[in-house]
Formats: structure tokens, sequence, C-alpha cells
């Protein structure tokens, strides 16, 4: 016990982590990737071979202390050793969204002065190709994948197979120096630089120290009784910190397995094969899975939806109650356990969600409805409250103590306090060192005693001391008559609906609230083919008015939930259209992490916004797209806008 306490104290950086588990676990999974349907794996002494096999060929290439290393491309074993590798050599792994187009990447690139770039594959060294001529810090660029590669120029690129098999080659040459500069980093040296979203702005990057990374995974590995023995799926963007934290930081503090899907389009499969038993998912993952039960389910006989609603009832009801160990009656035990055998059981094995110990969503707020469903199935889903300056963790709920309205309690040594104006604040040893490059922003975030200002509003419940977040304090505002204005919480309540993909919601000093709404193809088109409804497009399934007629009732029927809040009754909708596009990260109205920005949006529509509030019935509009290959385009529509049922919540309202 006295050498694993001395091992864990000296553990001051994920190299050092890396070493302590090559130590204890050497044989133990530590790795495994689905490649041509087929699962890899690796020990953590195979891995930690690889790794420094990667690290001595950096060396070989001139990757010097404080080099930025960028790492593009899909979660495989082979990216997240590089960016142990960039560790091992004092240089600074800068993960990026693989999706983003290459102006994105320019940008990233460009500011952090990344002189070394590792690809997954050629679509990622095409958008490097494209604008290098820009970058002059690039130095080489490595790619993962062969294919498609022989005929580049390769006097400044190189496989990543040759750059460890050069490695290896010179391992008397770099051995010493390596050594060395893994020697030298320390709790205060810089573990990662992970780029903000950038919702209302240009990204940021976040710069993390191994302090940062490592104390927030003991503390949050505490928390949850995290082990060895844990599996988890590594899919989400590797430049985003969750995934970071998760599959690097608390997979190395603890030691447990991190499994790589073959591709997204495998994804649900690979996750039914691992059987993960720490998920994390942010919203629009338990949505979209939501929807697809939905739709099979319509699809269904008429028996077997008889029995899916009988027993569903019954699960929400009481299996919530049951998850948290309460007291449920014997009658109600006894059908929740038939329940489980006939539906929630099979459903959970479909999903890939059987084993699942712990498992996570944050991000943005969950619809109530879609939080409450999977904890019904008897799936320990919690949420917690992060960012990306906070190493993720501010707030965790604790096993028991799990509610859809709130984001719990301040996690293991963090400190959160709320604002005289609402705002959130925390400090933690999670708490990022700067904004690169950026000590205006970094002074405007972090003050001198260490408190993070979040951007949220909230407030701690009396009694429980439990936070809950009410929405972005920036979007929060006021109806013009003097009522709160929060469209996140109504956002949230129509996107429980499997047919509504993304709701925008408009109201801010005005007198009433309006929204767009994008339509779920696969759930609509379902739902249109059941109907006999035929369509050509997105657009003209979009702009059906039968279509309209759906999304109406089930604006009607969040109209008449929100009714219920005295405080958010205001924000119920008058009237609504539905959008000719789905909003796209690629036309600058979402971020890579689908978040929408609304203020972008609110700009390139105003003249739909302008018509809601005018009260026409219809408007013709143009809007500029941009196409998979980064073309141009336009796409034109007729528009149809239409009024919702508002439920009277006041005098003025009933008279009108």
């Amino acid at each position: 016990m006295a050498d694993a306490s001395a091992a864990e104290q000296s553990a001051h950086s994920i190299p050092a982590l890396l070493a302590r588990n090559v130590a204890r676990l050497g044989n133990a999974p530590a790795y495994r990737e689905k490649e041509f349907g087929i699962w890899q794996s690796w020990t953590w002494a195979q891995a930690n071979a690889e790794i420094r096999a990667l690290a001595l060929g950096f060396l070989s290439l001139g990757v010097e202390r404080g080099d930025h290393i960028a790492i593009i491309g899909r979660n495989r074993p082979a990216h997240y050793w590089s960016m142990v590798a960039a560790q091992m050599c004092g240089a600074v792994p800068v993960p990026l969204y693989q999706d983003a187009v290459a102006e994105e990447m320019a940008y990233v690139l460009d500011n952090c002065g990344a002189k070394f770039v590792v690809c997954g594959d050629q679509e990622q060294v095409d958008k490097i190709v494209e604008v290098e001529d820009r970058l002059h810090a690039i130095q080489h660029v490595i790619y993962t994948d062969k294919r498609g590669m022989r005929k580049y120029d390769h006097s400044r690129m190189n496989a990543m197979e040759d750059v460890i098999a050069e490695g290896k080659a010179g391992h008397y040459r770099y051995e010493a120096d390596l050594e060395a500069r893994i020697g030298e980093l320390t709790y205060e040296s810089t573990c990662v630089m992970l780029y903000t979203s950038g919702t209302t702005g240009k990204p940021k990057g976040v710069v993390l120290s191994n302090r940062n990374v490592i104390e927030t995974a003991k503390n949050s590995c505490a928390f949850d009784k995290l082990s060895r023995r844990e599996e988890i799926v590594a899919y989400l963007p590797m430049a985003w910190v969750g995934d970071f934290i998760f599959s690097v930081g608390q997979a190395y503090w603890e030691g447990f397995t991190v499994n790589c899907p073959e591709s997204a389009a495998t994804m649900m499969t690979d996750l039914r094969e691992i059987g993960p038993t720490y998920f994390f998912a942010p919203p629009r993952v338990f949505e979209g899975q939501l929807t697809q039960v939905m739709i099979r389910m319509e699809d269904a006989g008429r028996f077997k939806k008889w029995l899916f609603d009988h027993y569903m009832a019954v699960a929400r009801r009481v299996g919530p109650a049951i998850l948290d160990g309460n007291s449920v009656g014997l009658m109600d035990r006894l059908r929740y356990m038939l329940g489980d055998l006939f539906i929630y059981g099979p459903l959970k094995n479909t999903l890939g969600y059987s084993r699942i110990r712990v498992g996570y969503t944050a991000g943005e707020a969950i619809g109530p409805e879609i939080f409450d469903f999977y904890r019904a199935l008897g799936i320990n889903l919690k949420q917690l409250y992060g960012q990306t300056e906070a190493t993720v963790f501010i707030t965790q709920q604790p096993d028991g103590q799990v509610r859809s309205d709130t984001v719990g309690v301040p996690s293991p040594g963090v400190e959160v306090k709320i604002g005289d104006n609402g705002e959130v604040y925390y400090r933690s040893p999670g708490t990022f060192v700067e904004y690169y490059k950026n000590p205006e922003s970094t002074a405007s975030t972090k003050d001198a005693e260490g408190w993070v200002a979040t951007g949220d509003a909230g407030f701690f419940e009396e009694g429980t001391g439990h936070l809950r977040i009410i929405d972005r304090a920036k979007d929060v505002g006021k109806l013009s008559d003097g009522r709160l204005f929060a469209p996140k919480y109504v956002e949230n309540k129509l996107k429980f609906y499997p047919t509504i993909l993304e709701a925008v919601v408009f109201g801010n000093g005005r007198d009433r609230c309006t929204a767009f709404i994008n339509i779920d193809l696969t759930a609509v088109g379902n739902w249109a083919e059941r109907n006999n409804i035929a369509y050509a497009s997105y657009q003209e399934l979009a702009g059906h008015p039968k279509v309209y007629e759906m999304i109406r009732g089930h604006i009607d029927e969040v109209n008449a939930a929100i009714a219920q809040d005295p405080m958010l009754s205001g924000c119920q909708i008058h009237r609504f259209l539905i959008l000719h596009k789905e909003l796209d990260a690629d036309d600058g109205e979402m971020t890579r992490t689908r978040k929408v920005r609304r203020n972008i949006v609110a700009e390139k529509y105003a003249d739909l916004i302008d018509a809601l509030y005018a009260g026409k019935d219809s408007i013709y509009t143009e809007t500029e797209v941009t196409y998979e290959d980064g073309r141009k385009g336009a796409i034109k529509a007729t528009l149809t806008l239409a009024d919702a049922d508002v439920v009277p919540t006041s005098y003025r309202e009933a008279a009108e």
C-alpha cells in the first residue's frame, strides 16, 4: 500500500500515470479498436511500447519542448497515443474537430502555431494541404491511414507507422533525451490545449495543466467509485473536453479500458458488442436513440405496442424509485420485473446499455421527459454540469439524489457560488490555466482569486443544496411586460418530441415568444410513409400542411405544460415556422458540438423573425448554404407562418 501511495504521489503527468499502469496493470487491456469488423486489443504494456516509439519518432522529426502538435481524426488508439507521445516530448497536444471545414481548422492551427499535424486519413490531409500556404509554422504532417496517400508529396509528410519505425530504429539515439523530457514534466506542465466550441465568437484555446486533468480525474473517479474494470466507448469528438477527461484523464488514473468503434456508421453495433459499464453521451445522442425507439414502436404490431405502452407506464411510475433503492410495493416490483423481462431488458440490450453502472449526460440541458425515460428503464443516468475551463466537472448528481430538474451538488474539490446577478461562479483544482494568447479574455473570465464566471444563470435549491441552471445568462432576458424569458427551457421541452430535431425560441424584449422548428427527417419521414404522405425533399416535407398540424399539436402541449410554471409561463410560443433547411455547423448556425449559435441564427434569419412578429401568413426567403465539398449554393422557399394555442395565465392574456 505504501508503494502504491508513493506511486500515486509521483504521478504528476499523464506519461507518469502510463508508467504506473504498466507496472501494476501491464497485461490488462488498455485499448481496443474495431477495424475491418474485428476487435484488436492492446495491453498497457503494449500501448506503452507504441507510445514511446511514437515519441521517439517525434524527436527524430525535430519536435521541441513547447511545440504544439495538432491531432485531427476519429477516435483511434493511435490518436490517443499521439497525445501522450506529444506530452512525453514536452510538446502540447491540440486535438481538433475532425468534421471542421478547412477554414475552421486554419484558424485553430494558426492560433496555436502548430508545427506538426497528425491526420487520421486522406480527407484530413487534404484540408491541411488546402490551407498550408497560409500556415507557415507547419513543418511536418503525419497520417494514420495510408489509403489514397501514395501520390502525395512526402518531403514533409510521413505515415505514422513509418514514424514509429523510425523511433524504434533511433532508440539508442533519442532514448536519453526522451527520458529527460519525461522527467521534466510536473503538475504545472501543460497537459493539453482544447479549443472552445465558439458559440459566441472565435474559439479560444483553453490551456489545461497536468494538475487540472489529474486532480479532476482522481476526484471524479472517487465520486462514482470507478475502477480499472470499467469499459468505456470513445466515440465523441477528441477535441471535446469530455472525451479527453473520460478517455485519457480518468482512463489513465484508474487504468480502465478505452474502446474505439470502427466508424460512426457502426457505432451502435459496436456499442452493443462492448456493453460499456461507464458511458457518457450528450442529450442529442439520447434524443436520437429515443426517436428511433419511438419510430420502431409506431411500426410495431398492436399487441407489441400495447405491451410497450403498458410496461413503460409502470416503469415511469416506479422505475426511478427502484433504481435509487427506495421502497416500492411488492406488486409494483413484480410488475417492474415482468417489464424488465419483456421490455426494458431487451430494449437496453438493443441500445447497448445492459451493463451500464454509471451514465452521464451534459453539454446542454436534457429534456426532463427524455431523462426520466432512460432512468425508468433502470439505467443509472445522471446529469453533470461543467465546461472546458473547469476540465469538465463543476457539479455532479450523487446516487440516490438524481433528478431531471437539477445538475447536482458541487463536485469534490469544487466551490460554487451564485453572483448578485444570478450567474454561476466556480473554482477548483480543474480551473484552467489561461486562454492561449488571450490575456484579456482570461482576466474577464477568471478573477485574481480563481473564481470563474460560467456565463450560466442558476440558483441553489433550499434544503437539497442542488444547483438548478435556468439558461445561459446572456440568453435569459425579459419579455416587454417584464416576465422572465428562458429560451432553452422551452427548446428542451420541444425537443422531447421525436419529430422535432431542433428548436430556437425568440422573445427577449418582445411582447410574446415565437419559434423556429427543425423537423427530424427520419422520424417525420417515417410518419409520412405511415400516413401515405408523398414528399421528394426535406424542404417539401417541412412545408407540408399535415406536418405543420402535427408540430402545432406538439407546441400546444408544451404551452400547456409551461403555463403551469408561474415563473416561466410567459415563454409560451405564440407563433412558429418550420425552417426549410436543417441548422448546420458548416453554415455557421451551430457549433461542432451541436449548440445553436443563437445570435447568428437571429441575424441570418432576421426577415423570418420579423415576419413572425408582423403577423404574416407566409414569407419568401433565400438562404445561402455550404455543401459538403465546400461549394456555396442557395435554397429558395416560401415558408408558412402559423399560430399556436396559448393558455391564458393572467388577466391580460385572458382578456386578449
